[in-house]
This record gives C-alpha cells, structure tokens and sequence, in this order.
C-alpha cells in the first residue's frame, strides 16, 4: 500500500478484545454467514461473554456452530437466526433462539429499517496496493450494512479471497481491523445418487441454449450441472453457487454471451464450496459478487430474458402449494431467494421456474407428493407462484392447471409406492375417480 494508505489501515487494525469492547450491552449484531463468517471476531466473543449482556445477533446460514443460541449464554446473548441451519436448529425449536422469515431480497431493507443493527461484523481479504478490500465469498445482506451500523469490525483474512463488483470496500469505511487467518469452512460436493442424476437430467431438459439459469447449491444442482456440458451459451445469475458451477463455466458452457444485463458476467451474491471455488472466483474479472437486493430482486431478474430459476422442497400437495423452510412445526432452513427467483422468472420473457426434488424421503418411507401439507408447515411458494415440478420420475407442469388437473399431474410424478393412496385422496377430494 502506498503510505497514506498504510497510515489509513495501521490507524484501524487493532486486537480481537479491543475490537469487541465496541460492542456495548444491548446493542443488536449483524454477522456475516457461510464460508465467510468472522469465526475468529465471534469466538473472542464468546470467550469473553461475561463482558455482555442483551446483546442480540442476526445471522443467516452457518457452516459451523452457533454458540450465541446455547442456553448457557442467556442474559449475554440472544441468537435471531434468517435462515435455520444444523447447529440451530434445536435451539429455535427449543425457544432459545428465534427465526424471522424474509425473502432474501428484501431482508437488506427489514434489517436496515426494522432490526437496525448497531453493529457489523464481516470478513475481508488483505487490503491491495490502493486499500481496497473484498467482503470475498459472502456479500449477499451484509455489504450494505457497512453503509449505516455505528460500528463495523472487520476480520481481515487472507484465505479472503479478493472477488469484484460489490464485493470491494476501502479500509477508511470500517472502524476496526482484526487480522486472523483462517481456513475458511468448506461445503464438499457429494456424489449424486441415481435419483439425483435422473431429477437432473429431467431439470437439463427444459434448459435451452441461450437460457440463463439459476442454482442453488447440493446433489441435485450438481446433477443438473453435470447434464448441462453439452449446452451452448447459457448465463448464470443466482444468489449462490458451489463448486458444480467451476467446470461449466471453465469449458466455456456457461459464458454469458446471451444476457440482457451483465452480458459476459458471472454474477453472483455468494459462493458455498471448496477452495476450488474460492481460488476460482478469486481475482476473477467475469464473476461479479453483488448485494443480494439487486441479484435477487424480481424485477432485476425479469429484465433476464429466458431465465430458468432451479430450487427445492421439503413437499409439495395436490394443489400444488410447496414447503420448502419446514418440517411441521421445526424451522428448518428459510425462504431464502426461492420466491424471489420463482417470481422474477415469471416476469421474465421465455422464462421458467422448477422446484425439483426427489419424490420421498426417509429411504422411501415418506412420500414427498402430499394430498395435504404437514400440521404446522408454512408454504414457501404458493400455488399461484408454481410453475414446473419435478422428481425422478418426471415434469408436471402446474402453471395454468386447475386443482383437478395439478393433482392428476402430482400424482404421475410420485413415487409409485404412494401412488395408490394419492388417488384414493384425489377421489375424496374431487368426488370422482382419478
């Protein structure tokens, strides 16, 4: 860095425990999430819990744990989870932690204008010879809280790495600079099972060359990556990727030669996958990591001609209503960006939206096609929002079908185990035979 610079920043970097003592009690906390959540700022935390009290964190996905949602803490810390994981799960259940459901591009505005964090809390990579940081793998809600919170620390890393677009902040715009290298957590692909490599190819079928598409992260969007390698010019505009996305994007599959805006760009708003993705996205000039309230919002993805958005479930009943966050009364995950992106590619021209998933769980025990939803589950995408379902066993296209016909549809695609006791409730239902 230039010496003006390094004034800039050797004003700014400060210990772990004087970066913390910013934080006063009562005051609320936004942390960023996933690969590049502050771990070594939020274990100084903890370690010194008995310095707070009423001290209140928003976070969305966690990787790790979630010490702020153990009960240990009570009167120091209250964890308010935008997106249930693994490790916080229990502790929403249990009442010791909370869940507050938002879709993904309007949660920038509920926590500027509701939450109103006093504090921020992120990681960046090492500042360049100009001072300029990146927010790396994770810019999504957190990026605009560096606009407004009293205080922002920041956990500067270099495993960071330095990604584009909105991603770049200089080093004057934060309070506080704590320098702590660590690994950053990884999410691994996994191999795809035979369902999965079907639910993919079935999913690769309604993608066109030219179209542009979205993809989240797990077996079945790594299924359906893998049945794209043939495809010619596609674009990719999603709120996340894995590591699925680094070969179709490498062979030239995906280019981004087709799209309305950002044409030749790669835009994302966060990565969860390997180093192969970070080292991949590092310095990349073709993927741009922008602020999840311009990537997700609907009417940024409508502009997007022939946009596929691919997303899935935890059921799906007759009429078409999907359960993507729940399972009964446990909060499982959140809405994240799926109505965002279901909705923006219903304004999109040629566009399409699929919920895509395995028609049962449970080694088969449990049917995913429901005449009726759980007691307690919330529905994520309405009927009136759906447009394609798929499971290995097929396409129902539900857009435009009445009740009657969605049902005959659903049950066509269900696991032929549950097949019978589907009919048996379309006939209760519609007083007819199937």
């Amino acid at each position: 860095m230039d010496t003006k610079n390094q004034e800039i920043y050797n004003s700014k970097l400060v210990d772990v425990e004087e970066a913390i003592n910013k934080i006063n009690h009562g005051d609320t906390v936004i942390l960023d999430m996933g690969c590049c959540e502050a771990i070594g700022i939020e274990e100084a935390i903890v370690k010194h819990y008995e310095r707070f009290r009423d001290v209140e964190f928003y976070q969305m996905i966690v990787c790790g744990d979630t010490p702020f949602a153990d009960p240990k803490y009570a009167g120091h810390f209250r964890y308010n989870s935008l997106f249930a994981s693994s490790s916080n799960r229990k502790a929403i259940a249990m009442g010791y932690a909370d869940y507050t459901p938002c879709f993904f591009y309007e949660m920038p505005e509920v926590i500027r204008d509701i939450i109103k964090p006093i504090v921020s809390i992120c990681s960046v990579c090492p500042p360049d010879e100009n001072g300029y940081v990146s927010l790396g793998a994770n810019v999504d809600y957190i990026g605009s809280t560096l606009d407004y919170c009293e205080v922002k620390i920041a956990q500067v890393n270099k495993y960071v790495p330095r990604t584009l677009g909105g991603a770049v902040r200089h080093i004057s715009e934060f309070d506080c600079l704590v320098e702590i290298d660590r690994e950053l957590p990884e999410v691994p692909s996994i191999p795809l099972t035979d369902v999965e490599k079907a639910i993919g190819k079935n999913c690769a079928s309604l993608i066109n060359d030219g179209d542009c598409i979205q993809l989240g992260i797990g077996g079945i969007p790594n299924a359906i990556a893998a049945e794209l390698t043939h495809k010619k010019d596609l674009g990719l505009h999603s709120e996340m990727v894995g590591d699925g996305v680094v070969d179709l994007i490498k062979s030239g599959v995906i280019n981004n030669s087709k799209k309305n805006i950002d044409t030749g760009k790669t835009v994302i708003s966060f990565c969860f996958g390997t180093r192969k993705l970070f080292d991949f996205i590092d310095n990349n000039p073709d993927v741009l990591l922008e602020p999840i309230e311009v990537v997700n919002h609907p009417l940024t993805v409508a502009k997007i001609d022939n946009f596929v958005s691919v997303n899935s479930c935890v059921q799906v009943d007759l009429m078409g209503q999907v359960v993507s966050d729940s399972v009964g009364y446990t909060q499982i995950s959140g809405v994240g960006g799926q109505v965002d992106f279901v909705r923006g590619a219903a304004l999109s021209k040629g566009g399409k939206s699929i919920i895509a998933m395995p028609s049962s769980a449970k080694g088969g025990t449990v049917s995913k096609i429901v005449a009726t939803i759980d007691d307690g589950a919330a529905v994520t995408t309405s009927r009136n929002d759906v447009d394609y379902i798929i499971t290995e066993y097929g396409i129902a296209r539900l857009k435009g079908l009445s009740l009657r016909e969605r049902a005959k549809a659903l049950i066509g695609i269900a696991h032929p185990n549950f097949r019978a006791e589907l009919e048996q409730a379309y006939e209760k239902r519609f007083n007819q035979k199937l």
